[in-house]
């Protein structure tokens, strides 16, 4: 039975993975067929394939980077700071990833002064509704 259940949850590892190279083959395909348009070229369907193939294995290692830059940090949650380590050597990328955590940063910020500000206004409407209520049950 255990041997069973071993091969089940192997066997959908296996399926999983095999749908992420699948898109990730389509997703490198589709932008090689992006710019292949952009600048008259073709690409083979052998060096889509190559591409692919060490697309994958650096998501892999760049999975493996960021996991391992958490837990250092005693932490089971990867977050910004992880991703801009990983970013470190290419200057251009870690300057976009650092824009873009400051935009989501001050987009949190902005919601949560509109979310104060409503409840503070609906606080404000509650409490001058219940002074208005008392004020007609004292006439």
């Amino acid at each position: 039975m255990m041997e069973e259940e071993e091969w089940s949850e192997e066997q959908q590892r296996f399926s999983y993975l095999q749908r992420l190279k699948a898109a990730v083959h389509y997703t490198v395909g589709c932008l090689c067929e992006e710019v292949a348009s952009d600048k008259d070229m073709q690409f083979s369907k052998q060096t889509i394939a190559a591409i692919s193939e060490v697309t994958f294995g650096q998501c892999e290692n760049f999975a493996k980077d960021l996991e391992m830059f958490a837990r250092h940090a005693k932490r089971s949650t990867i977050n910004t700071e992880d991703v801009k380590l990983l970013a470190r050597r290419s200057h251009s990328l870690l300057k976009y990833i650092t824009e873009k955590n400051e935009d989501i940063a001050q987009l949190n910020l902005e919601k949560k002064a509109k979310k104060k500000k409503k409840l503070e206004d609906e606080n404000r409407n509650s409490v001058e509704s219940a002074e208005a209520g008392v004020e007609e049950s004292e006439n």
